[in-house]
């Protein structure tokens, strides 16, 4: 039998806009668009129409500029919000509109103030007036899980009859747990006569933690659309996570016996846009995208992923767009670990010079949180090996400006032999080492760069840390310290060569 496909709804722009001290602005609505795109969700929610002008143009804009995905725009059972809706997704070649009202006794009555008939009466009326501007109708009871169950089975049917062509079970308040959301999806499936019309769709809020599992249950009960959010983000403690149902359904696809047309690979990147954008962190230890993911400390960890990656890691780094795991170097790692980054960092050590180091190492770890590659330099360079001075520069000066060329001039010693060469390039540091690369001709690329004041002040010490790699993927780290960064960077890369040259 053919495996089924689980429709990826993505509701970052709308339901995820609403966590606390999240705010979008329509350029970065627009760019996140286009990057679910590339990630390839089914449908994008985005945004709330009604709600301001600024919502109303940013989902106007999406509708126009993405053309092959379905884009939704979320309405309350109101003519008023409805046609906003339906006119922000005029220019749209796949438009949906969510309509939704509340269903839970404590909703109706305490907010809504309405009683159940006039609630059905509402929501069929919505769905009837929503065909107007679209064929494709998605209809939510509201706090769908602590409302009773018969209501719940007739206001589903009586929507499918008036239209819908989406139903959506919400746990508005994260209030279920798997068990209980897994039979209420099978009970709704055994018990609206008329539910094979559409798809059947959920949405889950994590404020038990649980919006993940609970979503992944009722995929197992024949759910087929899931709504979701990049990083879980969303209303109190956020929806469920895309990247984690998506992955789920991945590595366990045994298990659950259906698909996702989700590119993985853009995963991590659509991450870091969304974090980035919206100013909410990704905590480390995150599942999938979290910093920590794909980090190994404990020595034991670290020796299995270092024989056979599947040991500690079920998930290959590259899926989700990573280059590929790290192993962070602390008081718990051990002796292949730091054998490993030695290794990484070009040096290979005899036993007697490694045991020497990994004590030094031990040492160290034990003042510090975590082990950096500058660390490792240090420990090899002040007690194991002498780094011998076959370049040191001697003079640099550089002219740049935002309508000039930058243009760099060095003198390095080589040798004891003063030699000059002159480049421009892309920035002054660029033509710096452009000009450093004529005089030393070293076959290394530059592959990592990161500058940081290590005093305050306007006259701040400036410290450059650099990594070149050479044609065997050997890397050298360089290290600068300068008040003027031009002149550390330059120091940094000299560094790094003096290092190949070692070897």
């Amino acid at each position: 039998m053919d495996k089924e496909k689980v429709i990826i709804f993505d509701t970052t722009l709308r339901d995820g806009e609403q966590s606390p001290g999240a705010s979008l602005n329509i350029e970065e609505k627009i760019e996140i668009a286009q990057q679910l795109n590339r990630l390839n969700v089914d449908v994008i929610e985005a945004g709330f129409p009604a709600s301001s002008a600024g919502e109303f143009e940013a989902v106007s804009s999406i509708a126009k500029k993405i053309k092959n995905k379905i884009i939704a725009g979320l309405a309350r059972v109101t003519r008023k919000d409805i046609e906003q809706a339906g006119m922000a997704l005029k220019d749209a070649a796949h438009p949906r509109i969510h309509t939704f009202i509340a269903t839970s006794p404590i909703q109706m009555k305490y907010k809504l103030k309405m009683d159940d008939d006039e609630v059905l009466r509402s929501a069929v009326n919505a769905v009837k007036y929503a065909r107007r501007f679209s064929d494709d109708i998605e209809f939510s009871p509201e706090d769908a899980t602590r409302s009773k169950k018969q209501f719940l089975y007739r206001i589903i049917e009586k929507v499918i009859n008036a239209g819908a062509t989406v139903v959506n079970i919400p746990d508005t308040v994260g209030y279920t747990i798997p068990e209980e959301f897994a039979l209420l999806i099978r009970d709704i499936r055994n018990s609206v006569p008329n539910i094979n019309k559409i798809v059947l769709s959920v949405h889950c809020h994590d404020d038990l933690g649980l919006a993940v599992a609970n979503s992944l249950a009722a995929v197992v009960n024949g759910a087929r659309q899931v709504e979701c959010t990049i990083n879980g983000i969303g209303e109190r403690a956020g929806n469920a996570s895309l990247e984690e149902i998506v992955m789920s359904i991945k590595i366990r696809n045994a298990l659950f016996s259906v698909y996702t047309g989700i590119k993985t690979e853009e995963i991590y990147r659509t991450s870091r846009l969304v974090s980035t954008l919206s100013g909410i962190p990704v905590q480390p230890n995150k599942a999938i995208v979290g910093r920590n993911a794909f980090a190994h400390e404990a020595g034991i960890h670290q020796d299995g992923v270092l024989k056979k990656r599947a040991t500690y890691e079920i998930i290959p780094p590259r899926v989700i767009g990573l280059k590929g795991s790290r192993l962070i170097l602390g008081k718990h790692s051990g002796r292949h670990g730091f054998k490993k980054r030695l290794e990484e960092l070009g040096h290979r050590l005899s036993s007697r010079d490694m045991g020497k180091a990994f004590v030094q190492f031990k040492k160290l770890a034990d003042k510090k949180k975590e082990i950096f590659d500058e660390d490792i330099e240090a420990i090899v360079e002040e007690g194991i090996e002498k780094i011998p001075q076959l370049f040191r520069l001697e003079y640099i000066q550089v002219s740049t400006g935002n309508q000039t060329i930058p243009t760099a001039t060095v003198k390095i010693s080589k040798k004891g032999k003063i030699v000059q060469e002159a480049s421009c390039g892309d920035g002054p540091v660029d033509a710096v080492y452009r000009a450093i690369d004529r005089i030393t001709r070293v076959p290394v690329n530059l592959v990592d760069y990161s500058l940081k004041a290590v005093t305050g002040g306007k006259d701040a010490m400036g410290e450059v840390n650099i990594k070149v790699e050479d044609k065997r993927k050997r890397l050298f780290s360089g290290r600068g310290l300068s008040t003027d960064v031009i002149e550390a960077s330059a120091l940094a890369y000299i560094n790094a060569i003096n290092k190949f040259f070692r070897k």
